[in-house]
């Protein structure tokens, strides 16, 4: 059944149309004439050939019309189905833009407020220069303390 498939793939929609149309009026045509069998001369001794004939055609044909009216429905969900999908990949695109912006923007915000507390922490811990000389007095200064609490926050202050 692959290679019938694949086969028919490589004719155009509407040659299998037409086919399908040609198979079911040429077999109802045919199965007509044998049931005139008795006015039509020559055919008489052809009539149950002929009838089977026409059978085969018209079932031949509906089942091809069929088949391709079910192969385009489907060919149409599918182009469907491919729009929304590249309508999504165009939003996720989008949506990735905006992440990406957001992670720099947070990122440049806590190099900033690195740099701040760096700055911070320089110009206060001068003041205490000796108190960490050897024989000073060891204690930990309250500026300490509060830089390490603002590098802890979330919003600088």
């Amino acid at each position: 059944m692959g290679l019938i498939s694949w086969i028919i793939q490589l004719i155009p929609d509407s040659v299998l149309v037409w086919a399908a149309y040609l198979m079911i009026s040429s077999g109802a045509i045919l199965y007509g004439l044998t049931k005139l069998a008795a006015w039509l001369p020559g055919i008489g001794p052809y009539k149950l050939l002929a009838e089977l004939l026409g059978i085969a055609l018209l079932v031949a044909g509906a089942y091809l019309f069929g088949g391709v009216g079910n192969e385009l429905v489907w060919r149409e969900r599918v182009a469907k189905v491919e729009a929304k999908v590249a309508a999504a990949e165009e939003k996720s695109k989008e949506e990735n833009i905006k992440i990406v912006e957001k992670v720099v923007k947070k990122l440049e915000i806590v190099r900033i407020r690195g740099e701040d507390i760096i700055k911070y922490v320089d110009r206060e811990v001068v003041k205490y220069d000796v108190k960490f000389a050897p024989g000073g007095i060891c204690e930990i200064p309250q500026e300490f303390i509060t830089a390490h609490n603002r590098a802890a926050e979330a919003v600088p202050k």
